[in-house]
């Protein structure tokens, strides 16, 4: 599985840290798209982008991508912004679950303020292991998202 990681200035270290902790793993291909550097003036919206960009240019299903910032609001927002994406703010482990089981969430984003290490690495296992449910109502609903949004 192709994974591609963006951070701003408040998620760079915990990202790093996601990075160094998904290489380890045999069927993750990670690819960080930045920061590449510690810069307390960096903003989110190019990371979200670049992440969001390269996910969907890759095979339908075939990628995912990782967020981090400060709250976590921000990158869901610009991630969103780019038509394909769902992107999924998580806050422990069952959360992160749900993005991928409920809403086939291709994005997960982290708020790097509110969690510690252990909670972020739990919320990507959880959400790289969890699948979309396919359920009849979980589709509808990302089909009535296409049909609103594009």
């Amino acid at each position: 599985m192709k994974i591609f990681l963006g951070a701003d200035h408040a998620g760079y270290e915990l990202k790093n840290i996601v990075a160094e902790h998904l290489r380890h793993e045999d069927d993750c291909d990670v690819e960080d798209l930045g920061a590449k550097t510690l810069d307390e003036d960096d903003d989110y919206p190019r990371y979200a982008y670049s992440v969001a960009s390269r996910l969907l240019g890759e095979e339908d299903g075939a990628a995912l991508g990782i967020l981090l910032c400060g709250s976590g609001q921000g990158m869901s927002m610009a991630a969103n912004r780019v038509n394909g994406v769902r992107a999924a703010l998580a806050w422990n482990e069952d959360s992160a679950r749900a993005a991928r089981e409920d809403d086939n969430a291709n994005v997960l984003v982290i708020p790097a303020r509110f969690v510690d290490t252990d909670e972020t690495l739990a919320m990507v296992e959880a959400w790289l292991k969890a699948e979309f449910k396919s359920d009849p109502k979980y589709q509808r609903r990302l089909d009535e998202l296409e049909q609103l949004y594009g």
